[in-house]
């Protein structure tokens, strides 16, 4: 069971990116969704979570730029980022609640993807 990332790369500033992460494994649900981000001398925060439901939450410096989804049957998350600036250069890690049958949730951390904005 794991998580992996992508869709990070270098922008300019104004630009947009799209991040992907699936689960893959035996999995037999997912919980909530989220990304996080770690910047260069900063701890990890977080950016936006999907509930299973849908309902999402956002950190207040992506609020009206970021939006995040999720297709429960390809068992994706997707962060869509919109008018990106400098300040949102970090490493985005995706994370999940995943469970297996028989299984309490567990939560789970991808690999990073590098976002890097700058001209």
């Amino acid at each position: 069971v794991q998580l992996q990332a992508s869709g990070g790369g270098l922008v300019q500033p104004g630009g947009s990116l799209r991040l992907s992460c699936i689960a893959s494994g035996r999995i037999f649900s997912i919980g909530d969704m989220g990304w996080y981000r770690q910047a260069p001398g900063k701890q990890r925060e977080l950016v936006a979570r999907i509930a299973l439901g849908g309902s999402t939450n956002y950190a207040e410096s992506v609020k009206g730029r970021f939006t995040i989804s999720r297709d429960n049957a390809k068992k994706m998350a997707y962060l869509q980022m919109d008018s990106l600036n400098p300040e949102d250069t970090a490493v985005y890690y995706c994370n999940a609640d995943l469970r297996r049958i028989g299984l309490p949730y567990v939560n789970y951390w991808g690999q990073g993807t590098l976002v890097t904005v700058s001209s």
